[in-house]
């Protein structure tokens, strides 16, 4: 969604992020850490939060709509309603939970089923480094399988704050790189003017 910032100049973007993942792997302490730059150990999600924050770049200013989802599974049928027409999703697992891996490839297999593949930014995001110690998901085993299904992937820890804000400033310049390529992109009307002249295709008609 695309508006005008106060200034004129600089266009500003509205997206909707989506925040998915099983219960306990750090969702809300993630969506808080990057709004409030602080950390709560138990934030409970009780059917969906909603979190809203503003970051500028140079190619535009983004406003984040953030939909944090509960992860129980009893919620899991009705997550669809929130991150219905979202822009952006982080799926969420705790890399010392090797379980919360397979539960955000089920929310993918969610996820691919809603949208088009350029439609929605999905990123992989392994929270909880800060439990390195306890770590059961590789760094490599999230990264090969971020490369295969072509999504984001970045590793984080809401209570160090580690690579927070990197995982959503990511997120925020492919969706204006994609931006980027929709504006250059010819239009189908152009397209179809040069697919008529390549053609050699004439027509006794008109403009409407």
């Amino acid at each position: 969604m695309l508006g005008t910032s106060l200034e004129g100049i600089c266009p500003t973007y509205i997206y909707k992020v989506v925040l998915l993942g099983s219960t306990s792997v750090g969702k809300s302490s993630l969506a808080y850490r990057y709004v409030k730059n602080d950390f709560k150990e138990s934030l409970p999600t009780v059917g969906c939060s909603f979190f809203t924050q503003t970051l500028n770049l140079e190619a535009g200013t983004i406003k984040f709509e953030i939909w944090d989802t509960a992860g129980q599974e009893k919620y899991h049928s009705v997550c669809h309603l929130y991150y219905r027409g979202a822009h952006a999703a982080l799926l969420v697992y705790d890399i010392a939970n090797k379980e919360t891996l397979n539960r955000a490839k089920l929310w993918l297999r969610d996820l691919e089923k809603e949208f088009l593949p350029d439609e929605i930014v999905i990123a992989l995001v392994g929270n909880k480094t800060d439990l390195a110690a306890e770590r059961e998901v590789t760094t490599e085993e999230g990264e090969e399988f971020a490369r295969t299904k072509d999504l984001l992937f970045m590793e984080t820890s809401a209570k160090s704050n580690h690579q927070v804000n990197d995982i959503f400033t990511a997120i925020a310049q492919e969706l204006l790189q994609r931006e980027r390529e929709k504006a250059s992109a010819p239009s189908p009307h152009e397209r179809s003017m040069v697919d008529l002249g390549e053609s050699g295709t004439r027509t006794g008609c008109c403009r409407l």
